[in-house]
Order: C-alpha cells, then structure tokens, then sequence
C-alpha cells in the first residue's frame, strides 16, 4: 500500500504572517497534524529549517508528542540539527538542502559530493534508532551514493516532473528518470518514497514509478483545503492513492 505523509509546513507558514516570534497563533501545525491523521494519513513531515520560516522548535517539541504514526523531520546536515533531531528522536529524519534564497526546497542534496559526511551523519541516527532517507534528483549518480551513505531510503525529488507537467514529451522524460532512478535504487536495497510538487492532477501519472513506499505531500493538499477542509482534502489525495499497482 502508497502510504501518505502529509507536510504541515504550510500551515505554520501561513501562522508565521501574523505570529512571527511568537509561540501563539492560528493556524495551528499541531492541530493539523492530528487532524490529518484523524483523516488517515500514514505519517507527519514537518521542516524546521534553519531560519525557521516556517515550522519553530517549539513546534516539533509539541509534534513529537502528538504524532501518533511516524514524524518525519526533514533538515539540513548541520551540526545543530543533528544535535536537536537526536534530542527530539523522529521515527525518520530526511536530509535535505537548504539555501536561504529559495522559497521552498528546490534541488535534491548532493550525496555524491558529500559523502563522507552524510556516512557520519547516517551513523549517528542508526545508532540511535532514527531511520534516515535522503531527498534526492532521480539521477544514478546520487543513487549509488545514497546506498553508500547507508541510508535507509531515499526521496526521490519529483519537483521536475511536477513543473514539465504540462508539456507531454518533457514530463515523459522526466517521469523516465523517476522510474529508472527507483528501479536502481531498489536494486541496491534502498526503499523508495517521492515527493515535491505533487498534486491531485500529476500524481496518477506518477504511478508508472516503481517501488513506491511512501509520498510526501504538503502545499497541494494544504490548498485544496482552504477549499474543502483537511479531512477531505487528505481523503480525497489517499482516495486517489489507491489506484497505485507499483508501478509500471
């Protein structure tokens, strides 16, 4: 079964409008996140970057205690964020890159050239018990270097495939990649999760991919629920959900 983890990170990003610096205010993440998984979501993903536009400490403190199926942590490879994941304890942490120009996380994370550190970094949260995943572009390359680091997963970036959506010979190039990428790191034992731009129109084309465990969704669906509400909107992306066989 494609199981659904929902990005609350827009929720604290419409809060942060009104509310910067202060640790009250509507909407409230927490809340979200109970009540996407009241709507059967199979998991929390929330960002705490390293500005903290969006998604506060105080915020991942409270999840950590409401979550009650998996909280994914994503993050940069820093040495504070190291130290406050293995603080907080995530069931996973998904190492991504940051810049703090871009509006949202808009590349995959250089595993190839980074190595060594992302192996020290993998060590830490497999000592602890924290599994790891790594938010990369579906390029061989980073493949093969996620399954070095020892990663348990990877996140394949699908921003790509979402913004040639609308141009058919493009996207099919795209989703070519995302297939090839997922056949080549189930081959190497990694599990494979996807995320980044995914909507209610382009994820039924996604299914030609292969070996998908779990999607990470956030902005589509916080969207479509200033329309109908969260329940419905986590409803109606699982309903969707069900139609995934693994892929072509």
């Amino acid at each position: 079964m494609l199981k659904l983890g929902v990005n609350i990170d827009h929720v604290a990003t419409l809060r942060e409008a009104r509310y910067r610096d202060q640790k009250v205010g509507e909407p409230c993440p927490v809340d979200a996140a109970i009540t996407a998984e009241g709507a059967g979501a199979h998991g929390i993903t929330a960002h705490p970057r390293e500005d903290r536009r969006h998604i506060q400490d105080h915020d991942m403190t409270r999840l950590r205690k409401a979550v009650a199926t998996r909280l994914n942590m994503e993050m940069a490879n820093t040495p504070a964020m190291v130290r406050f994941a293995l603080k907080l304890r995530p069931e996973v942490v998904c190492l991504v890159p940051e810049k703090r120009e871009e509006v949202t996380t808009e590349g995959g994370l250089d595993a190839a050239g980074q190595l060594a550190a992302l192996k020290r970094t993998v060590k830490k949260f497999s000592k602890a018990g924290i599994e790891v995943s790594l938010f990369i572009t579906p390029d061989a390359d980073q493949v093969d270097a996620a399954a070095k680091s020892g990663a348990d997963f990877i996140e394949l970036h699908t921003g790509q495939f979402a913004h040639h959506f609308g141009n058919a010979r493009n996207r099919q190039r795209e989703l070519n990649r995302l297939i090839a990428a997922a056949t080549h790191a189930h081959g190497l034992g990694l599990r494979v999760n996807a995320g980044h731009g995914i909507n209610y129109e382009n994820l039924p084309t996604l299914f030609a991919v292969p070996h998908l465990e779990e999607l990470n969704i956030g902005h589509s669906i916080i969207s479509r629920a200033m329309s109908v509400g969260l329940p419905k909107a986590v409803k109606e992306m699982l309903r969707i959900m069900k139609g995934y066989r693994g892929g072509a």
